[in-house]
């Protein structure tokens, strides 16, 4: 299938460029490239031999979209990955965070109608489910109010899918609800490019044990959890990648109108003191990190039920935290 995988060039959206290479699809870029370096694109080539078409400009603009579809022919599926993603910054800028997530989502819909492309998709996070009742998660747990402009660009945007699909309209739509991605392709050719402060755990801790910042802040270690530490459901960014392939694949088969949601980890939580304990181990390197308060918005434990995707698209995660450590870190070293 031709593939149109907007935000391609970003960190999830470059290995799963690199996977719809690998399972026989042809993927078309679109990236802005705010979020992501140029020079993404040749790594990608170098791993796979093949250059993707890149079409560099801004989801949220109509005529840029029309003309990306119409200058490729027979797109049958798309991969939409663009938006804002730091938590933090959401809640300073609110307005340009809604602007460019929910924007771009409705532009891309609006050209996909247009030209009858049925399969969407949706990069969506497991933040829609808040602080859990219970862990751990499944597809029907409650969403929640979200805590930050972020979070509810997500919970929107699934609405508006649903809502597309239950109006009868000629979709086919599949939000996938990801845990917490972390890692690097094998080849340490791309992976996880923060601009700026880190905002995510990996690479802060790859960028402490580089000596690119002091120390690591444990944000609060009395939670109820066995070491104190917060809980997630770390998954290999590549295993990521190839659930959005399997997702995408189960979708061509299904008859529109329709729409489901997934969650994508690994069905295990992990803490934030094993991870850096884990990354200590497999790389014989020293991480300085200090204990802080609790921080505003964490989520005590949060880790997925993942049955629902391994049933029914035969997708389960394979790669394990070591490898995701070790993978993190040889990607640092190649900055």
């Amino acid at each position: 299938m031709k593939i149109l995988i907007n935000g391609g060039a970003g960190y999830i959206g470059s290995h799963t460029t690199v996977e719809l290479y690998n399972a026989g699809h042809t993927p078309i870029i679109v990236d802005n490239f705010s979020n992501s370096e140029r020079w993404i694109i040749d790594r990608i080539e170098q791993i796979t031999d093949k250059r993707p078409a890149v079409y560099e400009g801004d989801c949220t603009d109509t005529n840029f979209m029309n003309e990306v579809f119409t200058k490729e022919k027979d797109i049958e599926g798309v991969i939409h990955f663009t938006a804002f993603k730091a938590v933090g910054e959401s809640v300073e800028k609110p307005i340009p965070y809604y602007k460019n997530n929910i924007n771009s989502l409705l532009t891309v819909l609006e050209v996909m109608q247009n030209y009858n492309v049925q399969n969407i998709v949706f990069s969506s996070s497991a933040t829609v489910y808040g602080e859990p009742d219970t862990n751990p998660l499944t597809e029907i747990s409650p969403r929640k109010e979200a805590i930050n402009p972020y979070g509810n660009t997500k919970l929107i945007a699934e609405d508006i899918l649903k809502d597309l699909a239950t109006s009868g309209a000629n979709i086919k739509t599949i939000p996938l609800r990801y845990f917490n991605p972390i890692g690097a392709h094998e080849s340490h050719l791309i992976g996880e490019l923060p601009s700026g402060v880190p905002s995510n755990l990996v690479p802060y801790i790859t960028q402490t044990a580089a000596g690119l910042r002091d120390e690591l802040t444990i944000f609060g270690d009395d939670y109820n959890t066995p070491d104190g530490t917060c809980l997630r459901d770390f998954i290999h960014v590549v295993d990521l990648a190839k659930a959005h392939i399997a997702t995408l694949e189960y979708l061509d088969k299904q008859t529109a109108p329709f729409f489901d949601v997934f969650n994508v980890g690994t069905g295990n939580g992990t803490s934030v003191m094993e991870l850096i304990n884990t990354f200590e181990k497999v790389n014989n390197v020293k991480v300085k990190y200090v204990i802080g308060p609790r921080r505003t918005g964490d989520v005590e434990s949060c880790w997925a039920d993942t049955k629902k995707i391994n049933d029914t698209m035969n997708w389960k995660s394979e790669k394990s935290i070591s490898e995701a450590m070790k993978d993190s870190w040889k990607w640092q070293k190649t900055l």
